[in-house]
């Protein structure tokens, strides 16, 4: 492009959001990334990254000034054990960092704002069997989130909605089915089911015992899609004229056995499984993904296999180097 357009990516410091930054700066933008830390892993290739806590309405301006077009993925999260313990501090905080980041861009004549919701929106009675319906967009609603978390995605929804309708910022909403892959959090407790996964498989592989715990049954059923689907699916819904919510995700339904079971695979070992007490979430989810094809044209094309690979050969590299930093494998 001649001239770059200058955009704004919230998160930058974690998982999607920093794989968002490069992916922009490879289409030419001018990439300001802000978050309260930065990226974990390698440094951010944004142009500009400021430190910023956005639950601040002072921060956010600052974050979007200058700025043409905000891809808003800042956001206190985490996987099954953060997000069932944490309600009152999710709510808290995400509300401060979604309101006030969304009105500062407002305020800055933002031109398209981007907003990062969750499949944690659609309604607990829709998800309580394992061979569950894939969710549409429209199952949304009569609202009934599982957690504080879906609830304070669904609420910005709706601001967004209102927002471009009273205000005239032209918002998009994409809504995530798992995303996974390299660089993102793979211990601590807030990680997600496959980077567990693969952190307990590469454990295993390490020190022999190839025994590892699952919450549950391990007959509960979701749908992962591999980040680099991921980044190309936000970017191709902005560019659309599509304005209402837009699930993101794959369309395969896998339990979290055959999740542990594809790691292990990866680690070239078989493992045995104890199902423990843990927080499962909803029996069942799965992304229907009709309305993805219709407006995009496109649908996630990587294969939970290769997706699961890359992942494991990159965390099994971090589980040996904290070994050899630690004198011991972490569980």
């Amino acid at each position: 492009m001649s001239e770059q357009t200058r955009v704004l990516v919230t998160g930058a410091g974690g998982f999607i959001g920093s794989h968002l930054v490069t992916y922009l700066k490879d289409k030419g933008y001018w990439v300001r990334g802000v978050d309260i830390k930065e990226p974990e892993f390698s440094a951010s290739t944004a142009d500009e990254f400021m430190l910023l806590d956005l639950r601040r309405w002072e921060n956010c301006l600052k974050a979007t000034e200058g700025i043409e077009e905000v891809y808003a993925l800042a956001a206190d999260m985490g996987g099954m054990g953060f997000i069932s313990a944490n309600h009152a501090l999710i709510l808290h905080n995400n509300s401060l960092i979604n309101i006030h980041t969304l009105d500062a861009a407002r305020e800055n004549g933002v031109k398209r704002y981007l907003y990062t919701s969750s499949a944690c929106i659609y309604p607990e009675h829709l998800q309580e069997t394992a061979d569950v319906v894939p969710l549409k967009e429209e199952d949304a609603y009569p609202a009934y989130p599982q957690d504080a978390y879906g609830w304070e995605k669904l609420v910005t929804e709706r601001l967004c909605t209102h927002y471009r309708e009273d205000y005239g910022l032209d918002t998009r909403i994409v809504r995530f089915h798992n995303i996974f892959g390299e660089e993102g959090t793979w211990t601590g407790g807030r990680e997600k089911a496959p980077a567990a996964m693969c952190r307990k498989a590469a454990i295993a592989k390490l020190t022999g015992d190839h025994s590892i715990d699952i919450w549950g049954d391990g007959e509960q059923t979701r749908s992962f899609c591999y980040i680099t689907d991921c980044v190309e699916g936000i970017y191709r819904l902005m560019r659309s004229d599509f304005v209402e919510p837009l699930n993101l995700g794959q369309d395969r339904m896998v339990t979290i056995n055959e999740l542990a079971d594809m790691a292990a695979a990866s680690a070239g070992i078989e493992i045995k499984k104890n199902h423990i007490d843990g927080p499962q979430g909803v029996r069942g989810r799965n992304s229907d993904n009709t309305k993805l094809r219709e407006v995009l044209g496109w649908e996630p094309q990587v294969s939970l296999e290769d997706g699961l690979k890359k992942t494991y050969d990159w965390i099994e590299q971090q589980v040996i180097a904290a070994n050899k930093e630690s004198g011991a494998v972490a569980s």
